[in-house]
């Protein structure tokens, strides 16, 4: 990377990145971004590997992985575990088209009782309170 993306504070880090310096500590903290050595008397400084790291954290979390997935994708970061990952990825995919389902039914409910509200007229109770209350 350029040479802009060396020696920086945490607070330039952040900045590259698209992030917060809070978000930083967190993921430290998660053993997912590493602390950089603090030489005596000085600050931190940050890499362009460690704004590669923190770049495929956030890819990976967009992708619907969680910071413990993410975690162990890191483990598999070198690229020689394309198995290991391709079963982290499966897992997901099944994971994410349960989710769709459930959301599609969800869709299919909400759009049956939406047209329902307010058609009744006078004492009658609201057909989504009472489609809840089942």
């Amino acid at each position: 990377m350029a040479k802009q993306f060396e020696n920086l504070t945490i607070g330039a880090f952040a900045t590259a990145v698209g992030v917060s310096v809070e978000t930083i500590r967190f993921y430290q903290r998660k053993g997912l971004l590493l602390e950089p050595h603090k030489p005596y008397g000085s600050i931190r400084r940050y890499s362009a590997a460690d704004i590669a790291r923190l770049r495929f954290i956030k890819s990976a979390q967009q992708l619907g992985f969680s910071l413990d997935e993410v975690g162990e994708l890191l483990q598999l970061e070198d690229g020689t575990h394309c198995d290991q990952a391709r079963a982290l990825a499966e897992h997901k995919l099944v994971d994410v088209r349960r989710k769709l389902a459930d959301l599609a039914r969800i869709e299919s409910a909400l759009a049956a009782l939406v047209p329902q509200c307010c058609a009744s007229e006078g004492q009658v109770s609201c057909p989504l309170i009472a489609a809840l209350r089942n």
